[in-house]
């Protein structure tokens, strides 16, 4: 069998970066390492374990998350011959596993990959992870995948917002994008500029900031597909408008 090693350039994974990067971005991050996890588990060669699995393992190529260091790969699971010997130790947690009839820990590469990825991942995302019980691998790889493309769905068709009343009543067309503010998580270090489903919902984050005079919709659109687009918030005030808000549409 022959191995061919491919060489990209990319971008370190920086745990103070994704922080700083807008949820959308954080998300297809983690959804890029679930999705990794799945192959992992399910891989021609058998369940893989990858010993050393840390941020600096990985960097963004052309926005996809790519393991760069694969030394520490195993293809074996631990063998046994009682579930005594399936103890997967932790420095914060334990955990026992069935040794199956073939005389080995079966799951073990599978939950030890989830583990590492939920305590040096998720836990610089939890403000914004889904609410998965991965930390007390009460879920598999199989099961944790579809919890995210799950979210992923609820996230691009929108239903994740809740019915509010309307905030769009009153609103006028602008010409103007002078006077931004700044916000976090921006798309913009300059701007206050955000991923919005609809112009509902831009008109919802609009009101709850209390900076936001207007909004601009426009034609940029972000990786979840053409339901996505982004908004730049302003706090400029026009006054030949009788509204408080305003919304411009590009």
């Amino acid at each position: 069998m022959k191995v061919v090693s491919m060489l990209e350039l990319g971008t370190p994974l920086e745990m103070i970066q994704l922080l700083q990067i807008p949820w959308e971005e954080r998300f297809k991050i983690c959804l890029d390492l679930v999705e990794l996890l799945y192959y992992l588990a399910n891989s021609p060669l058998g369940s893989i374990a990858l010993l050393d699995f840390q941020p600096r393992q990985f960097v963004m190529v052309n926005g996809l998350l790519k393991v760069i260091d694969l030394d520490d790969v195993s293809t074996e699971e631990l063998s046994c011959k009682r579930d005594q010997d399936c103890i997967l130790k932790f420095p914060t947690k334990t955990f026992f596993l069935k040794c199956a009839s073939h005389r080995n820990c079966k799951g073990i590469n599978e939950k030890r990959n989830l583990f590492n990825h939920c305590f040096t991942i998720f836990f610089a995302l939890k403000h914004s992870s889904p609410p998965l019980h991965v930390g007390d691998l009460r879920y598999g790889a199989n099961e944790t995948l579809r919890a995210f493309q799950k979210v992923l769905h609820l996230y691009k068709s929108g239903l994740y917002l809740q019915k509010k009343p309307s905030h769009l009543k009153g609103m006028d067309l602008i010409t103007s994008e002078e006077n931004d503010y700044k916000c976090w998580p921006s798309y913009s270090p300059l701007r206050c500029m955000l991923s919005v489903h609809n112009v509902e919902e831009a008109a919802s984050i609009c009101n709850y900031h209390p900076q936001c005079q207007h909004f601009i919709i426009t034609s940029q659109r972000t990786w979840t597909g053409e339901n996505k687009c982004l908004a730049l918030f302003c706090t400029q005030y026009n006054s030949l408008v009788g509204s408080k808000f305003s919304v411009w549409i590009t």
